[in-house]
């Protein structure tokens, strides 16, 4: 039975498509530029909630897939400007034809040179066919490479991992390994290929090639990518896009700066002289760009007899009560993904016996808050405040006198050390009601 892929009919249906497929094209850039847009926003977010809670992991995460959906933008946003340039070039065709240099009655110097340089018109509507055609198929190719980056990506975080420690050896070796992969890997994909044309290197890389076509699932995708590296065309497009890449990075970093004192690094943190609104819950409730600090109050302007102090758990925190008491470091570390089947509403007594009395204790002794250096008693608690997990206390501040005063958030260094760190200041104005 005669393979489909080599019949007659099947090609002659694969070059019927061919001269139809711009409008396929157009039809998925457009509903992919419209849903790209509206996930910028939601990345963010996440973006936001990783560095909230110190995730490093997913920090890096959702700003590289922050940076291909910008670029995967510009792709496909390129790809219906160079479309629309090309059915606009059709229409001009179908009108006025050819280009007749001779009728523009230029000098023969300048006749011959538009001639060689320009060419016909169905030479350039033929070349913004083919450009328009690379361009699409590289805009989804980035979605695999970025794919596989994220697969290797997690790979090497898992070897990071806690394991027991008769196979640390055999974690280290396959690390060494990993890493040499993707070393080898990225030098091939940069150089289009060049470990695969020496003999020797050919040898070296090719049991890496064949690991990592399994690993990044990339044996999907590669005739795409051969297809397009066989060809002077899609080789000169795939590397004119890199430095506008960089580009793209860029321009979406730029900012402006209004002040030779006052810089964004400053205002995004508080002292006494800077009052963020990320260390003000009513602020940061107001958004959904911002997130609670270090700790944070109830208001800027306090009009009750009482302050609330809100401090946001993070494995910052926790890392620094565990050292700071060495009781609390658990047998295996829980904290990371974990799947949930369902959510309990109750857990009910005998699962609340399981908290932890000393995981309190151990907060109230590390931290400690003053007001105009004034020392002030806390009793934490905690709870939920803005969906995130969070100690939480109140403080009753009816001596303070009407005007503006500074809250400071300090811990203790360690358990058998009087050093105390200060860790932020914000100010705020306390009016009676």
């Amino acid at each position: 039975m005669q393979e489909k892929h080599k019949t007659i009919d099947f090609k002659k249906l694969l070059d019927r498509l061919q001269e139809d497929s711009w409008q396929l094209e157009l039809l998925i850039s457009g509903f992919a530029i419209f849903g790209l847009f509206y996930a910028i926003e939601p990345i963010q977010q996440k973006l936001l909630v990783a560095h909230y809670d110190n995730n490093t992991v997913f920090l890096n995460f959702f700003i590289i897939v922050r940076f291909s959906l910008q670029i995967l933008i510009f792709n496909l946003l390129l790809h219906v400007l160079l479309r629309g340039l090309w059915i606009g070039s059709l229409g001009l065709r179908y009108v006025f034809g050819d280009i007749d240099y001779k009728k523009l009655n230029y000098s023969e110097q300048f006749t011959n040179y538009l001639t060689k340089k320009v060419g016909s018109f169905d030479a350039y509507i033929g070349k913004l066919e083919n450009a328009c055609s690379v361009i699409f198929a590289l805009s989804f190719l980035l979605i695999f490479y970025v794919f596989s980056f994220f697969i290797i990506t997690f790979i090497l975080v898992a070897f990071q991992s806690e394991v027991p420690d008769w196979t640390i050896g055999i974690m280290r070796v396959l690390f060494v390994l990993l890493a040499t992969g993707v070393v080898f890997t990225f030098i091939d994909f940069l150089t289009q290929g060049l470990l695969k044309k020496n003999k020797w290197t050919s040898k070296i890389y090719f049991p890496f090639y064949w690991a990592f076509s399994f690993l990044t699932l990339s044996f999907l995708y590669r005739p795409l990518v051969y297809n397009l590296l066989d060809n002077k065309l899609g080789r000169r497009i795939s590397y004119s896009l890199i430095p506008i890449y960089f580009l793209i990075y860029v321009v979406f970093h730029l900012n402006y700066r209004k002040s030779n004192f006052i810089t964004p690094e400053i205002i995004n943190l508080s002292n006494s002289g800077i009052a963020n609104s990320r260390y003000y819950q009513d602020d940061v409730e107001k958004s959904d760009k911002l997130f609670i600090g270090d700790f944070a109050i109830q208001s800027k302007v306090i009009q009750e007899p009482f302050m609330r102090l809100i401090v946001p758990l993070n494995a910052t925190i926790e890392d620094g009560l565990i050292e700071f008491n060495a009781d609390l470091k658990p047998e295996k570390d829980k904290r990371g993904l974990q799947f949930q089947a369902e959510v309990k509403l109750e857990t009910g007594n005998r699962e609340i016996e399981h908290f932890n009395e000393e995981y309190l204790r151990t907060f109230e002794n590390k931290y400690r808050f003053k007001i105009d250096n004034i020392p002030y008693a806390t009793d934490f608690v905690v709870g939920i405040v803005n969906k995130n997990l969070c100690f939480e206390s109140y403080i009753g501040i009816q001596g303070l006198t009407e005007g503006k005063h500074t809250i400071e958030f300090l811990s203790l260094k360690n358990k058998d050390s009087d050093t105390i760190v200060s860790i932020r200041k914000i100010p705020f104005w306390y009016y009676k009601n």
